[in-house]
């Protein structure tokens, strides 16, 4: 059986679900991201790429570049909607879905082709059922393993679809840009340039003498993936490894009272995400950046792992206000909360009914009306 791997991609996922749903923004340049000073690009439509606007962009640099944009706040909650609807298309033709984001995974569709056309037709089929049902488009990559697949993807955007056969791996891939190759980084790829590999044919054939300096003992395998080798499987409902809410202030922050507001709301946000995924957190940790971006964190394990926001809340204060203790008058950039070592929730303990019940209908409150419809009073200014 020859191996067929698809990786799937909305095209600018966010802004496109915005420009859908109000015709007015239909054709215009626009970015989904906080307006703030500190915000931060989530979205950049087609139409203002062209400007060199980019996602993860400072708003401000994205501003300056393209001063007429039209900035408007994410809907997470729509865009999960729509990405339910996506994610149907994928499931209802293999159950090897490996999702990668909301708008982004990997299918492997090798026992699922059925002649004629093959994985080519079902990632034509695809394109057109996800039209169909939300009017958006996607770009597809079809190859024998999900790294080419991904390169794939992203060279016909968008609307696109490319087809890379095994034969032709090396024929596609040779004249394309180190910088393609996903994982090398920004910086890393501007090192390779300098030291005179430009394509990844160059990368492939490059000799250890020059490949060590940079990659180290990981010489082989880059020289490996820019070959198009790639044995990974596509491993559908990885776990969650982690779950976390965090926010940037408008203002570099130091009050600890409005601190610990701040990270009372972002708790109840992370439990919420936890609680939708039918998940217990064993490990609480705090993140906390200063005005200078240096990031700490802090964290602390919990017995039984928990989905309540009370005791996830009350342990990311202590660690807060154990860090404010001992950096005193330190002024915070940002700050966050972090679940890891998540597990499926246990049964309900035999007196936990009424605190499950409470959170419960917290969390249906706040998913109708919205976050801040319902919240803890310590999160009230």
């Amino acid at each position: 059986m020859t191996r067929a791997v698809l990786h799937v991609d909305m095209d600018a996922f966010y802004a496109s679900v915005e420009q859908r749903d109000d015709p007015r923004l239909a054709g215009r340049p626009l970015v989904v991201g906080g307006a703030s000073g500190r915000g931060v690009v989530a979205a950049a439509s087609y139409e203002v790429r062209r400007f060199g606007v980019r996602s993860a962009m400072p708003m401000s640099t994205a501003l300056r570049l393209c001063p007429q944009a039209i900035v408007v706040a994410p809907r997470m909650q729509r865009y999960r909607e729509v990405s339910r609807q996506v994610f149907g298309v994928f499931h209802a033709i293999t159950p090897l879905v490996q999702g990668l984001s909301l708008d982004e995974a990997y299918l492997d569709v090798s026992a699922s082709q059925e002649p004629p056309g093959g994985a080519a037709a079902i990632a034509r089929h695809i394109k057109t059922r996800i039209r169909e049902l939300t009017g958006l488009s996607a770009s597809v990559g079809v190859a024998p393993n999900k790294l080419v697949a991904k390169i794939a993807s992203d060279l016909e955007k968008p609307d696109g679809l490319t087809v890379v056969e095994p034969a032709r791996v090396l024929e596609v891939l040779g004249p394309l840009s180190v910088r393609r190759l996903p994982g090398l980084g920004r910086k890393t790829g501007a090192r390779v340039e300098a030291a005179g590999i430009a394509t990844l044919g160059e990368l492939r054939c490059a000799t250890d003498a020059v490949l060590w300096p940079l990659f180290g003992r990981y010489s082989a395998l880059v020289r490996a993936r820019a070959a198009g080798i790639d044995d990974r499987p596509v491993s559908p409902d990885l776990p969650d490894k982690s779950l976390s809410a965090e926010d940037t202030f408008a203002r570099d922050q130091g009050d600890p009272r409005t601190l610990q507001q701040e990270l009372s709301r972002l708790a109840g946000l992370a439990v919420q995400r936890l609680r939708g995924r039918g998940l217990a957190a064993g490990c609480v940790g705090v993140k906390i950046r200063r005005g200078d971006f240096t990031t700490f964190t802090r964290q602390r394990a919990i017995a039984p792992p928990s989905d309540e926001a009370r005791t996830v809340s009350a342990v990311a204060a202590e660690l807060l206000e154990q860090w404010l203790r001992d950096n005193r008058g330190v002024k915070l950039r940002l700050l966050g909360v972090v679940l890891t070592e998540l597990a499926p929730a246990a049964q309900l303990a035999l007196f936990g009914h009424d605190s499950a019940r409470v959170a419960s209908t917290v969390q249906q409150a706040q998913a109708r009306f919205g976050e801040r419809a319902l919240r803890r009073g310590s999160t009230i200014e």
